[in-house]
């Protein structure tokens, strides 16, 4: 049968410990309240997860940790993106032996490679693993989005092919995906704060950062907007989306790391050139998780 890439999957942290390792107990509570909260599956290893910090053993490593937790009542769609499609081809192969039933694979950052160059990297990709890929455009960090054309012809090249995460910015290139794609290609917003708006257009859910602390409530707007209940999704949008604002105050996952250290979850520990926040930042991130009702 095959898999569905609909409703909210979280963009995992990567905990550390205060020797700077990965924190696995950490990780385990992280998977487990994921599980508790409804979501539909988990990103290990993505932008949120810290990945370029990370050693290649230690990347697939996380998301051997990722399947073995989630144990088969999450999807695990492994973050094994790289700006080497060399080493793309290599995550790809420790993920799909790790156990993954997916790949999220975003556009190569930093050489900001042309459209064709975007299209033989995917293509080449594509070509080494039977598992489903995600694609991810993301401009804002890449430098470069996967257009429209060149989503349509990996589509059709590859039948792995079978999504994108959008984080573009705009619904309108929802809009353009979906009028091309046709109802068989997923779209996930890449913006929790545009979650609703791209729904609302044809997206199929969201690869979500604020899940990590709000897993049943992003769950739960998603869910009840694609069960044609807009109003129920509206109020938790509403109610939260000065906390979805706010978990992007810096960098991503700085904010979220915090917020989840304040709730005891995990140590606030980074790797350079990761680094903590500010004060200010920090006081406005906890006044808004309590008048969200997320700290007491």
């Amino acid at each position: 049968m095959k898999t569905k890439w609909t409703g909210t999957y979280t963009a995992l942290v990567t905990p550390f410990n205060r020797e700077g390792q990965i924190d696995e107990p950490a990780f385990e509570t992280l998977v487990k309240n994921q599980i508790k909260g409804g979501v539909d599956g988990i990103v290990p290893v993505g932008t949120t997860g810290e990945s370029p910090t990370l050693e290649m053993d230690e990347h697939i490593h996380m998301i051997r940790l990722a399947v073995k937790f989630a144990g088969g009542k999450l999807k695990v769609m492994a973050g094994v993106g790289a700006n080497s499609t060399d080493e793309a081809i290599e995550l790809t192969e420790g993920a799909e032996e790790a156990g993954a039933d997916g790949l999220l694979h975003v556009a190569p950052y930093y050489n900001k490679p042309s459209q064709e160059g975007l299209f033989q990297h995917f293509h080449a990709i594509a070509r080494i693993t039977q598992l489903p890929i995600i694609l991810y455009s993301i401009p804002s960090r890449c430098g470069v989005d996967i257009s429209v054309d060149t989503i349509d012809r990996l589509a059709h090249d590859s039948m792995n092919v079978v999504g994108i995460k959008e984080a573009g910015g705009t619904p309108d290139r929802v809009s353009q995906i979906r009028d091309r794609m046709g109802k068989g290609f997923y779209i996930l917003s890449g913006d929790d704060s545009l979650t609703l708006p791209f729904m609302s257009v044809g997206a199929d859910g969201v690869v979500s950062v604020a899940s990590n602390i709000i897993p049943k409530e992003v769950s739960h707007m998603v869910r009840a907007f694609a069960m044609k209940k807009p109003d129920v999704a509206l109020k938790l949008h509403t109610k939260y989306y000065p906390l979805f604002k706010d978990l992007f105050i810096e960098t991503n996952p700085v904010p979220v790391k915090a917020a989840l250290a304040m709730m005891g979850v995990i140590e606030e520990e980074y790797r350079l050139p990761i680094v903590a926040m500010d004060g200010r930042k920090r006081a406005k991130l906890e006044k808004t998780m309590r008048a969200c009702g997320v700290l007491k």
